[in-house]
């Protein structure tokens, strides 16, 4: 009965109008091909990587600025090459990519959570909370959303003990990039609860007596999910992108735990010594990983709007 159960879902599933759309975009089952590859990766690299360059008892000094294995000097065992202190470029990147994934999730999460929130409450309540909430929307979209985010990092080294500076250093960045994005969710939430509270189904909600938290959480809020998971797919390689950026500019990612975008920054140091593998490897894996990502994003706004089917 299970077996039977489980073929009547999956062949719904692939006759769903997103899968079927997802079959014939080959650029997004590539994209698709290429994020599970990068997440894999990521999620996989304690048992993939070939080393683990965070561990100082496996490094060699020795074994530094070896090139990659195809170039005269390289060597299997550092297939991308080394860098600086010996370490393999292929694992920290493997490495980097988790910590990169990890606070463009957290942040995008977070984002979503006060964004949605917010917007639900302003656009269900209107008046007083709906004018503020809207004023403070509008002065942060005056701001790009990097200064922002360089400010309230700013304003946490400062507030924070500086021994603690690197122990909270991710808490920080998700909490900085989070906050500095949750204003695209709260504009897409509120307009859509301003149509949505009218309708039928809400009125008769609040007939029978429904409270206005479970009106909003039961009956509003799956209604407006919608354009939600889509600005939430594109803001996930946006993230990782303003993450990458501060963490170049030094106010991100400590090194002993180094993303995508600190390897950048340190391999930029020996770019014109010669030893360009060091930066151009990590660049293409977060340019991978950042297209793969927007490219699916994009596939999934058209899939859902309902005026392209």
């Amino acid at each position: 009965m299970r077996g039977v159960l489980r073929g009547v879902f999956l062949r719904k599933f692939w006759d769903h109008d997103l899968a079927w759309s997802f079959r014939r975009s080959p650029v997004t089952v590539v994209a698709a091909a290429l994020t599970l590859a990068c997440v894999g990766a990521a999620l996989l690299s304690p048992w993939l990587a070939p080393q683990n360059p965070f561990d100082a008892a496996a490094l060699n000094l020795n074994d530094a600025f070896k090139p990659p294995a195809w170039e005269a000097g390289g060597e299997r065992a550092y297939f991308l090459g080394s860098d600086n202190q010996g370490r393999d470029i292929l694992s920290t990147i493997m490495y980097g990519a988790r910590v990169s994934l990890g606070v463009g999730l957290a942040s995008v999460l977070l984002s979503v959570l006060l964004g949605v929130s917010a917007g639900l409450v302003s656009g269900y309540f209107g008046g007083r909370i709906d004018a503020v909430m809207m004023r403070i929307a509008d002065v942060q979209l005056s701001f790009p959303a990097i200064l922002i985010a360089l400010l309230i990092d700013g304003v946490a080294r400062v507030a924070l003990p500086s021994d603690r500076h690197d122990a909270i250093a991710i808490p920080v960045l998700i909490v900085a990039i989070g906050l500095s994005k949750w204003v695209d969710y709260a504009r897409t939430v509120r307009g859509s609860t301003l149509v949505e509270k009218g309708k039928e189904y809400v009125q008769a909600a609040r007939v029978i007596g429904r409270r206005p938290f479970a009106i909003l959480v039961l009956h509003v809020l799956p209604n407006v999910l919608g354009p939600v998971l889509v600005i939430a797919t594109i803001n996930v390689a946006i993230a990782i992108i303003t993450e990458a950026t501060l963490s170049f500019l030094g106010v991100g990612v400590p090194p002993t735990e180094p993303s995508l975008g600190t390897l950048i920054r340190v391999g930029n140091e020996f770019l014109y010594s010669g030893e360009w593998w060091i930066t151009v490897f990590p660049g293409v894996a977060l340019v991978t990983l950042v297209l793969s990502v927007n490219l699916l994003g994009d596939w999934l706004r058209d899939a859902l709007n309902p005026k392209l089917r």
